[in-house]
């Protein structure tokens, strides 16, 4: 192997050893998984435009209280303030004009104050909505909504899927027939019509069976449906897995030694898809956010007065020629976080084992 050769690929314990000009050292999969996944600058990079984004919205309340010095809630109809030495309204009366000489009536339109990227105060940077809240602050609350979305119905998705995956793969029986049934009618229905029923089932009163009452308007909502929805799409690739893994050897060695089903799914099968399923979370949580500002602009999702990136877009969409602003910057932002999310998880994908194919179809 030449030396050029072995820079690129570094893929093995033998490979690092020659690099190295050491004797073989065990080296765990998941250090060479780290070995490849540094190399990906690419990924990397990704990673780190991911981590500000959340950095950014995990200080909206600090932006909010010393920058802004207003709230995501807070209107302001009949503001002004200072630009360039002169006083703007933040939202212009309009009404109708009369010209005192010809006597002819202009209608003046409501206009809303625009992006003040200059402004050092830090006020209205990105300019303000139709009821004169500043949208900076509410991109910023907006993505806290919709990133607590996506990465708790993330969670709660991949979990519940690998439960029911190692359940369904390892006892087979009556118990697969019953889970893969429930994962083919989830999947056989439209991700977003499935997802618009249940929201707009929920959103007027909520969910109040036994112990568990949500309220109408709790990010609670669409944290559940957006779990429920996708759990298929993570639990059917998972339970073929486990089904191939329940044939090898070491399953049977396993049994064979005593172990009963609880140890042989969380002490050999868990382990030996746990890659796969670090792959499906990180892409899932980017999925979950397109689906819950799907769901949001259609006003299933997450309600007002409290933002995310696909209620600010939905309440943008009728100022789009004189205010555009309103949908690109959280438009934006949806894009920025889910191309980052998605090249990471294929950078990670690839680390992990170069030679999977893992999507998230639907």
């Amino acid at each position: 192997m030449t030396q050029q050769a072995t820079d690129f690929t570094l893929d093995t314990a033998a490979e690092l050893a020659e690099r190295e000009q050491g004797p073989i050292e065990g080296r765990s999969p998941w250090y060479l998984a780290w070995r490849r996944l540094r190399r990906n600058y690419v990924a990397l990079g990704s990673l780190v435009v991911f981590l500000l984004v959340v950095i950014a919205c995990i200080g909206a309340p600090w932006y909010a209280e010393h920058v802004a010095g207003t709230g995501p809630n807070n209107t302001h109809l009949t503001d002004t303030i200072t630009v360039n030495g002169e006083q703007v309204d933040v939202i212009s009366a309009g009404g109708t004009v009369t010209d005192p000489n010809t006597g002819q009536i202009t209608i003046k339109p409501v206009t809303v104050l625009g992006p003040q990227l200059w402004r050092a105060d830090g006020k209205y940077v990105l300019g303000a909505d139709t009821l004169g809240r500043d949208v900076a602050v509410r991109v910023l609350y907006g993505g806290r909504n919709s990133l607590l979305i996506g990465i708790v119905s993330a969670l709660i998705c991949t979990l519940v899927a690998t439960i029911l995956a190692l359940i369904a793969g390892y006892f087979g029986g009556w118990s697969d027939w019953g889970i893969t049934r429930t994962f083919d009618l989830i999947a056989a229905l439209p991700v977003i019509l499935l997802g618009i029923a249940l929201g707009a089932a929920l959103a007027i009163n909520g969910f109040h069976h036994g112990p568990i009452n949500i309220e109408s308007g709790s990010l609670w909502i669409p944290i559940l449906i957006i779990s429920v929805i996708l759990v298929a799409y993570v639990g059917r690739p998972l339970r073929g897995q486990i089904l191939s893994l329940r044939e090898k050897e070491f399953i049977e060695a396993s049994i064979a030694q005593g172990s009963g089903p609880f140890r042989v799914m969380l002490g050999e099968l868990l382990p030996n898809i746990a890659s796969t399923i670090l792959v499906f979370f990180t892409l899932i949580i980017a999925n979950n956010i397109l689906v819950e500002a799907a769901l949001s602009f259609l006003g299933a999702g997450v309600q007002p007065p409290n933002p995310s990136w696909g209620t600010l877009i939905s309440e943008g969409q009728e100022r789009i020629r004189t205010a555009p602003w309103l949908t690109i910057v959280p438009g934006t932002a949806i894009v920025l976080t889910v191309v980052a999310l998605n090249i990471f998880g294929d950078g990670l994908r690839d680390a992990l084992d170069p030679r999977a194919k893992v999507r998230i179809e639907h």
